[in-house]
């Protein structure tokens, strides 16, 4: 049997974007497990995903409050159809990272982290995939908004696919007459 995972990081809403893309929403609704990385921001997309996702897997971020916190562990674990995987939001500096991460998890096959808005795929010495899927809602310094889907089937991830979100149009300015 096929799984279909989505991963996401940094979504950041409302302050980066009111909402999700709708193309995130519709990869929400395709998804088998849904991974959030962290840096919610408000509690209100938890809500929404918890609801509109058939499972979520999530972690909390740098940036969320209390009441993100209290429900999102720093860490959290899943094992889909013999694949163990890890979340975590931050993972430190990208020299050295996948050593790092190596010996930090050594009992998972996949990390999927955030924090830098920088997608991110490499694999570690050890065979540990670290995952970054960017943000759908703020690019920072990269071209695009982006978000991930992968597939695991047999024990093994596949068909990991780095989504480019097209540009939203830019707020309008008010200006004073």
């Amino acid at each position: 049997m096929t799984t279909r995972l989505l991963l996401l990081a940094d979504t950041h809403v409302p302050k980066r974007a009111r909402v999700l893309p709708a193309q995130v929403w519709r990869a929400v609704d395709e998804a088998d497990v849904v991974l959030h990385a962290g840096d919610w921001v408000d509690v209100t997309l938890l809500d929404e995903l918890e609801h509109r996702a058939h499972r979520l897997v999530a972690v909390h971020g740098n940036n969320d409050g209390h009441d993100l916190r209290r429900r999102l562990p720093l860490v959290a674990r899943a094992e889909v159809e013999g694949v163990r995987l890890a979340l975590v939001h931050e993972t430190g500096a990208a020299q050295g990272r996948e050593g790092r991460c190596a010996a930090e998890y050594p009992e998972d096959d996949v990390l999927v982290f955030g924090h830098s808005h920088i997608p991110w795929d490499t694999t570690a010495d050890t065979g540990l995939r670290l995952l970054n899927p960017g943000s759908p809602t703020d690019r920072r310094r990269e071209p695009f908004c982006t978000y991930m889907t992968a597939t695991v089937d047999a024990g093994r991830l596949h068909d990991v696919v780095l989504h480019r979100l097209p540009p939203r149009a830019p707020r309008p300015v008010a200006r004073a007459v």
